[in-house]
Parts: C-alpha cells; sequence; structure tokens
C-alpha cells in the first residue's frame, strides 16, 4: 500500500568551505524535520563546489562511509528523516576521475539507493562561463528507482534534466515521483530550470523534487537557485526564493494515479 508523504527540497550556497557547508546542511536538515517532512533532499555539489580538480582530493567512498557522508548520515539519524544527498563526491578507481553520486539515506542513516550521474556538463556560455565535467567525474550507467511509501523514487542530477528519455527509464522501473538535485548556472537556469523541470513532470506524470544550488560560490561561478517541487500536472506547487531556506509540500500517489488515469499518454506509447 502506498501513501501520502511529506517532503522538502533545500536551497542553499555551498563554497568550497566544506565545513560551512555541512553546517549548512545540519541548518536544513533540521528545519525539513522541523516541518514534518519525511525526506529532504539535498542539492548538486551540497559538500563542495569550488574548483574542478579539487574535489579530486575530497573524494570518499560509499562504503565505509567517509567522514562527510557520515556526518549527513547522522542528521538522517538524528532528525528520524530520510536524506537524498543530491550530489557526493564519491572516489572511483580513477584517481582522476570521481563519481557525482546522488545518495539516498534511511532514517537509521543507512544507504537506501545510490545513482552516478550518467550525463556530464561539458559546455562554454555565452557569459564566459566554462564548465568541463568530464574532466574530473566518471559518467554513471544505470537508472535507479528507489521504493519510498509513496512508490517508487526516481533519481537523476542536474544535467540530466535535458535528456528525457532518461525519465521515460525511470517511470518504465516505477518511478511516481524523480528528484533532480542540482546547480544549475545562472545563465541557463533563468531561462530553462523551471521549464523542463514542469516538462519533465508533466511527460512522466510524476512529481519532480529540485534541490538546488543559489547565488555565488567562487569566481565568476553563480547558481540559479529556484528550488522547487513540481506536481504531475506541471503545476509548481513550492518553490524557494532566494537565500538558504527550503520548500516542502506533499506527493500523493493517488494524484498521480489519477492524472495517470485522466491522460493515458503513458500507455498510448507507440515507439
Amino acid at each position: 500500500m502506498t501513501r501520502p508523504m511529506r517532503v522538502a527540497v533545500a536551497q542553499m550556497n555551498s563554497v568550497p568551505d566544506v565545513e560551512a557547508n555541512l553546517a549548512a546542511v545540519a541548518r536544513l536538515v533540521a528545519r525539513a524535520a522541523e516541518y514534518g517532512a519525511e525526506l529532504v533532499g539535498l542539492p548538486e555539489c551540497y559538500a563542495f563546489l569550488g574548483p574542478e580538480r579539487a574535489k579530486l582530493a575530497l573524494a570518499e567512498p560509499l562504503e565505509p562511509m567517509g567522514p562527510i557522508l557520515s556526518r549527513v548520515a547522522a542528521l538522517a539519524k538524528q532528525h528520524g528523516i530520510r536524506v537524498l544527498a543530491g550530489g557526493h563526491w564519491e572516489r572511483g578507481p580513477d584517481p582522476d576521475h570521481v563519481y557525482n553520486t546522488a545518495v539516498l539515506l534511511g532514517t537509521e542513516g543507512e544507504i537506501l539507493a545510490v545513482y552516478r550521474k550518467i550525463h556530464l556538463f561539458d559546455v562554454s556560455l555565452r557569459d564566459g562561463t566554462v564548465i568541463e565535467e568530464s574532466r574530473t567525474i566518471a559518467p554513471g550507467d544505470a537508472l535507479t528507482v528507489a521504493p519510498m511509501p509513496f512508490g517508487g523514487l526516481g533519481l537523476s542530477i542536474c544535467y540530466d534534466l535535458r535528456f528525457p528519455e532518461l525519465y521515460r527509464g525511470l517511470v518504465d522501473r516505477g518511478a511516481h515521483a524523480i528528484a533532480v538535485p542540482s546547480a544549475f548556472t545562472a545563465t541557463t537556469g533563468k531561462d530553462h530550470f523551471a521549464v523542463l523541470l514542469r516538462a519533465r513532470a508533466i511527460e512522466s506524470q510524476c512529481y519532480v523534487l529540485a534541490p538546488a544550488q543559489w547565488g555565488r560560490h567562487f569566481g565568476d561561478r553563480v547558481s540559479h537557485g529556484h528550488a522547487c517541487i513540481v506536481d504531475p500536472w506541471g503545476t509548481v506547487i513550492a518553490e524557494c526564493s532566494d537565500g538558504e531556506t527550503v520548500a516542502v509540500a506533499t506527493i500523493d500517489p493517488a494524484y498521480v494515479a489519477q492524472v495517470r488515469a485522466a491522460i493515458p499518454c503513458l500507455r498510448h506509447r507507440r515507439l
């Protein structure tokens, strides 16, 4: 049996200072728990957002947990809340590349599910921003849907949002909601972030949970913010403005079923 579940998405401003970032994480997890959320999503790069190669020294394994993830797991256990560590720098077999990994933690701090970002952001934007994730990040190769009280939670990260076939795959694996922890640049975010989130919700007939980075991080790196939750009709039902905060809403599996019954496009697929 599925049931409604109150969820939160966090918005924060990560910098090249792990301790400062983890202090912000502690505040945000506590706030989500105070609002009655059973799950809180942290954005991509939650523990560190700085020069690309610096993340190599911070990367840690998942088993056993390193010091960064252990502290997030302790927060999950302390508050009795599930936490999606939205973009964790995971050590891989290649010393020159890490994984950008979404780690879903349970209420005892245990690892429930893992997703490694598949699509890497290699771009040169008109404002002069140049990001080459593939220089230091290795891509994942598997889709992940985790069981939750409301049904399946599909995992993705940031740039994945531009690849709708990934979300079709998550729906085929039972997703009723999809998480998209992000650090969307200010340049692309103002025009594309909300549009793409709503499109993925509408076409997948899923809730979309979008934790987000906000503000200036270091140098010229600035994130758009506007962490939000979108329902299966494509309506933004909770959204952050500026600053460090959370947005909270309820995922209702009955509403997912209602939308899918009213417009059965997932059953009408021909290709």
